[in-house]
């Protein structure tokens, strides 16, 4: 029994017809069966062909859709695997400027990236045009001097605020937020000293257990100081995927997909979990995409 050839798939013009642009007949058909003419013979070998190259060309079509390079800017944090999770569906060229969440966040708004991860709230989603999937997320802890390592309620906890708003913008807006729902004392510097040796010196001066900064979070301690448990709540930063809502390129979203499918919560929505009022991935707030 003879099996007709699929036709062609349409074009963007008047749709290709296999049985009547050719001009000839090519098959017989009855009740019961199908079966090809002399002419229809004649053409099945050039027919299969021209089927097998439009299949090629939608896989290479397909392929090149990857081909277009993306440009992705961060912060200090990116996903450990991040090139196997884009390297099939685009070029991913990561951006050398590595700046503040704040920065990133207005360098998708305005071209200049097409994609960032960064901490962002609500408010700048909206502000910017911007979406954002959940891709990672850091449970916070506290440095303080001693010996003690036991855990510390967060009203317990100080946490710096810097007068340097240019580089510490988002840190500040998350600080007050923690301060404000948990009690947790705010100290304010001018020196830089929210990540790096500094920090050490603002954690050795303070009466009480200083909260660490998402830069801090692989950040050796010294001999003298001890890492401490957060709680009741245990705070957290998101890290988002940022692109422009009128987003149209296959490339860029099919970066967006790879990167947040499969994530999963984070251990962000716990019972005693907490994140800012404005975070967009807050379980009482609407999808942030």
């Amino acid at each position: 029994m003879f099996t007709a050839p699929r036709p062609a798939p349409p074009s963007r013009g008047k749709p290709w017809s296999l049985e009547r642009d050719p001009g000839v007949r090519l098959f017989d058909r009855d009740r019961r069966s199908v079966s090809l003419t002399p002419a229809g013979s004649a053409l099945l070998p050039a027919t299969r062909a021209l089927l097998e190259r439009a299949d090629d060309l939608q896989r290479r079509a397909r392929r090149l859709s990857g081909s277009e390079p993306v440009r992705l800017g961060y912060v200090n944090w990116l996903p450990a695997d991040l090139t196997a999770r884009t390297s099939a569906v685009a070029q991913l060229h990561l951006d050398a400027w590595v700046a503040p969440s704040h920065t990133q966040a207005a360098r998708v708004a305005d071209g200049s990236l097409d994609l960032a991860v960064c901490w962002v709230r609500t408010e700048d989603l909206e502000r910017l045009g911007l979406s954002a999937r959940l891709i990672g997320a850091d449970r916070l802890y506290a440095v303080s001097t001693g010996p003690d390592s036991s855990d510390v309620p967060a009203r317990d906890t100080a946490v710096l605020l810097d007068d340097d708003t240019t580089s510490w913008s988002s840190w500040n807006a998350y600080s007050e937020d923690l301060a404000q729902d948990t009690g947790a004392r705010t100290v304010r510097v001018s020196d830089g000293g929210i990540t790096g040796p500094a920090f050490f010196d603002h954690v050795r001066r303070s009466g009480r257990p200083v909260v660490n900064s998402p830069k801090g979070q692989t950040t050796p301690l010294p001999p003298d100081l001890v890492k401490r448990a957060v709680v009741a709540p245990r705070i957290h930063w998101t890290w988002s995927l940022t692109w422009r809502r009128d987003e149209t390129r296959a490339a860029v979203l099919a970066v967006v997909d790879a990167l947040s499918d499969g994530v999963g919560d984070l251990a962000i929505h716990g019972p005693d979990a907490w994140l800012p009022s404005d975070d967009p991935h807050r379980v009482d707030r609407p999808a942030a995409h």
